[in-house]
């Protein structure tokens, strides 16, 4: 029994957009993501016409406008990286920074270029939470066949997510067992108490290796026992509809809007 199902952020919902195909779901929200990586910087006007579009997504989605919104903030430490860009692009000067024997000076173009960068990032995860929310995973894999994506990778993909829930459930298993086999430390953590435990994490971690293995080996030859040759098959039809296509040109033309907005008006 898996108890694992942190690895499945799918909502559902009766709503056009949980109803839409995978195939339109996906296209747009890589074509999202690009259209942010091409707006220019500084493109405010288009990014915030991008977060409208996030925003309707989210409503038509019965999802709630906030739903996408408190759930990216989670990827906003990893754009930080982007903080060099602050003293590294030339231009007027705002303010110096004085650290230790450093002087480091923040520019008007570094400053404008490491918001672009936030705003990128924060949309595109916007974009992308919407599209697992509203998209079974398994519909998104067949997509993404359907769309020509190499077979090997989308297998891979397949096999991963599937797995993750055992793997996740054989962990749990290993540490409860370890928990009713042995006594839990009292008090203030010694580094002899400390080392010991980093051995039995790495204990768990080579038995949960082990056990992986041995049974990828199994499953493997019951899949070809059962005539796997590297494609799934699936009882959906997954045929696009005029309602699907009606919809996935009315994102197209938003997003070439979005990047006229973006590239002609100041």
């Amino acid at each position: 029994m898996m108890h694992i199902s942190a690895f499945d952020s799918y909502r559902l919902r009766k709503s056009p957009i949980h109803l839409l195909n995978a195939r339109i779901k996906v296209i747009i929200t890589v074509l999202f993501i690009l259209s942010n990586v091409l707006l220019p910087d500084g493109a405010w006007l288009a990014f915030l016409g991008s977060w409208l579009f996030i925003l309707a997504i989210s409503a038509f989605s019965r999802l709630g406008i906030g739903y996408a919104f408190k759930r990216s903030f989670v990827a906003l430490p990893f754009a930080l990286v982007a903080l060099t860009t602050l003293f590294s692009v030339p231009g007027p000067a705002l303010t110096t920074l004085h650290l230790a024997s450093w002087q480091l000076v923040v520019t008007e173009p570094g400053l404008v270029r490491f918001l672009t960068i936030l705003l990128r990032s924060w949309l595109s995860v916007q974009m992308a939470i919407l599209l697992v929310a509203t998209t079974q995973f398994p519909d998104v894999l067949h997509a993404l066949r359907h769309l020509y994506v190499p077979g090997v990778l989308v297998s891979i993909i397949s096999f991963m997510y599937r797995y993750l829930f055992v793997l996740s459930d054989e962990a749990l298993r290993l540490l409860r067992a370890r928990e009713s086999r042995s006594a839990r430390a009292v008090g203030p953590k010694s580094p002899l108490s400390v080392a010991r435990e980093a051995h039995q994490a790495g204990n768990l971690a080579g038995q949960l290796f082990l056990r992986s293995y041995e049974r990828s080996d199994r499953i493997y030859n019951a899949m070809q026992a059962r005539g796997y040759y590297g494609t799934l098959f699936t009882l959906h039809p997954h045929q696009m509809q005029a309602k699907d296509w009606l919809i996935g040109a009315i994102g197209l033309a938003l997003l070439a809007m979005l990047q006229l907005v973006g590239h002609f008006l100041p």
